[in-house]
């Protein structure tokens, strides 16, 4: 295992040695310096992860030596040392990030505790670093899969809420819409990357616990409160705490919350100190927060406080294509964790795909794909191992004139509670697909929205279906 190096600053060459070699002896890698210039130089070369800087120099100060360790490599630790501790320059050495303060003559014995020491914080320092960036690009926005314009544009606008200071986000959208990537991506995209993401889903939660989970509580301030607690709040501080399901907040706490986000401070329950707060509040919620403040079950002045910044995750039924990106996407995922080798969707799964309406979105879709990897036995995935759910949900809601104009070759059909019978000599349901793209294209004159919009499918579905029949050397006619 490497030895960790240790940048020794100092312009006596006697001291430098006689810390080097202690240093040796203690299994680390002394690097030496005499100047501040000399020693900035050798840091970015030789990346230490403790230096030992004396506060006075030829060539400068300390201080602001230490300033530009902590720029280039925050997780690195700085113990100062002089030969003249003053509280000024111990304030000032702390408030710039020294780990420690080491006054001459230096005592070997606690020189060599206090690296030890520095040397487990700044690689726990390092691992945390580590960590962080791993998850910055586990949740980064190039991640999200999607490329339809209803996510480019979603993806836009949180971009640039990331980039912002905005103390408050409202993510709406359908369950299994992947509010919580979103909310991930924007901290990781933030300057809050370094600071704790801390999620809680109120809906999970009783409301008598709720609040003492956010705010933490004073001992003694209920039976059970044998001990101060920190609440999620506390822990976040500097980052980004993601409410999910806002909408299940009871009204009382409602009102606590908008205090906190108008006054920027909160109290602890049972505390009388309120505690000033610097975070980042995201909530989301399925339901729409307007249409229920307006029915009185959330408060409205919470709304608009939330709302500044809305971004709306459009359901998967709208995102066109990106249901067989995402499809495909979860397919080698299964197959790399159930060890099999589907190789894609049949035309058919395609065609499935694209007309369901997916009411459970991404998460549905999540658990489609798993369940026929665990029972497809060929290579490709095909409608045998379906749910009913989507095939019957392929079923469509056409509209009965249209059935009936388009089926003449097989007979009429029938109209039962809005879904439709297979006339009793059949129908060519290619013949049958084509008359209702051709009608629709007609009827719109040839505009592709408006055309999809009659057969209440997307733009992108309508255009797989033109492509496919254009493929197959149809006559379009339009």
């Amino acid at each position: 295992m490497p030895k960790e190096k240790v940048l020794v600053v100092d312009d006596e060459a006697a001291i430098r040695y006689t810390l080097a070699e202690a240093m040796r002896g203690w299994g680390f890698d002394p690097v030496e310096a005499g100047t501040i210039a000399e020693a900035l130089e050798l840091f970015d070369i030789e990346q230490p992860l403790v230096v030992l800087q004396d506060v006075n120099l030829p060539d400068g100060s300390g201080l602001d030596a230490l300033r530009e360790y902590k720029s280039r490599q925050p997780q690195c630790v700085v113990i100062m040392i002089t030969g003249n501790v003053m509280l000024d320059d111990t304030l000032s050495a702390m408030r710039g990030g020294a780990y420690d303060f080491i006054a001459k003559p230096i005592n070997l014995r606690e020189l060599q505790v206090t690296i030890r020491n520095g040397i487990e914080t700044g690689q726990l320092r390092r691992e945390v670093k580590a960590i962080r960036s791993e998850q910055a690009r586990q949740f980064s926005f190039e991640q999200i899969i999607g490329h339809s314009p209803a996510m480019k544009d979603m993806i836009a606008l949180a971009r640039k809420v990331a980039a912002s200071e905005a103390s408050s986000v409202l993510l709406q959208g359908e369950s299994g819409t992947g509010k919580d990537l979103v909310a991930k991506a924007i901290h990781y995209s933030s300057g809050r990357v370094d600071q704790h993401f801390v999620a809680i889903n109120l809906a999970a939660i009783p409301g008598t616990l709720i609040e003492s989970e956010l705010f933490g509580h004073e001992k003694g301030s209920f039976t059970d409160a044998k001990s101060r607690k920190e609440g999620l709040f506390e822990q976040a501080q500097g980052g980004t705490i993601f409410l999910d399901e806002i909408g299940e907040l009871e009204l009382n706490l409602q009102a606590k919350l908008l205090r906190v986000l108008e006054e920027g401070s909160f109290r602890r329950v049972g505390g009388l100190k309120d505690l000033p707060l610097d975070i980042r509040i995201i909530a989301s919620s399925n339901r729409d927060l307007r249409s229920e403040s307006e029915a009185g079950h959330f408060r409205l002045d919470l709304y608009y406080r939330l709302s500044v910044i809305q971004i709306d995750l459009p359901p998967l039924r709208k995102r066109g294509d990106d249901v067989l990106m995402l499809a495909n996407y979860y397919i080698t995922y299964f197959n790399r964790t159930l060890r099999k080798r589907i190789r894609g969707l049949s035309p058919e799964v395609e065609e499935v795909f694209l007309n369901y309406q997916w009411p459970g979105n991404v998460r549905e879709l999540r658990n489609v794909i798993e369940r026929v990897l665990i029972l497809e036995d060929t290579d490709q995935i095909s409608t045998t191992w379906l749910p009913r759910d989507l095939l019957r949900g392929i079923k469509a809601d056409f509209h009965e004139d249209t059935f009936h104009a388009s089926a003449r070759a097989g007979g009429s059909g029938e109209s039962i509670a809005g879904r439709y019978i297979l006339p009793e000599n059949g129908v060519n349901l290619e013949e049958f697909e084509l008359s209702l793209v051709q009608q629709a294209m007609h009827r719109s004159g040839g505009n592709q929205t408006r055309a999809a919009e009659l057969l209440g499918i997307s733009r992108d579905q309508l255009r797989y279906r033109l492509k496919k029949l254009d493929e197959s050397g149809a006559e379009l006619g339009f």
